[in-house]
């Protein structure tokens, strides 16, 4: 972190706390002054005085310089991954690259005339389909339903279950796992 981050960053914290750089500087025993200069890249404070700053507004060294993690992704066709099973005439894109660290992972899932997916033994979680092209039918369980493209299906993961696709053309689904597991 460079010195005008740093400014920054205690301007925006000081703001988001509702104080003037006055009254900082007063819980501080600094000078108003010097809370200034640091928040427009003058001068940086020592460590010492940066603790008593953070500390006046409710955070640490370690939470202050911590790194915040994305909490909004965009990806494109190049950051996919992409599995082909030939005995099971299916192919996987995974579209959300390392989901396996996320609470859901979505993939597409292309299937061609007679193949399936994998079948998947039970297991703790939730799955949700999306029929973006074709026909599949989804065998949960004793169960089996047709969905058709437009369509969704929604399931817990406590049977064996498994995506077929029993007609001549080819089908697509948007298929959203949670916990992830693919």
């Amino acid at each position: 972190m460079i010195e005008k981050d740093i400014g920054e960053k205690i301007k925006a914290l000081r703001l988001e706390n509702g104080l003037t750089q006055e009254e900082l500087a007063n819980r501080c025993e600094l000078t108003k002054g010097f809370i200034s200069q640091i928040e427009r890249h003058l001068t940086s404070p020592s460590i010492a005085t940066l603790r008593d700053i953070l500390e006046v507004l409710g955070t640490t060294l370690g939470e202050f310089f911590r790194e915040k993690e994305e909490d909004f992704f965009t990806f494109t066709p190049k950051d996919f991954s992409v599995k082909t099973d030939d005995q099971h005439r299916y192919t996987i894109t995974w579209i959300v690259p390392n989901a396996q660290k996320y609470a859901m992972e979505p993939i597409v899932i292309d299937i061609a005339p007679g193949g399936e997916s994998f079948e998947d033994k039970p297991h703790t979680g939730e799955e949700f389909g999306y029929v973006l092209e074709g026909e599949v039918v989804v065998k949960f369980g004793d169960k089996s339903r047709v969905v058709k493209q437009g369509e969704t299906f929604y399931y817990l993961t406590n049977q064996s279950h498994v995506i077929k696709n029993q007609t001549h053309r080819p089908a697509k689904v948007l298929w959203v796992s949670t916990p992830p597991m693919f």
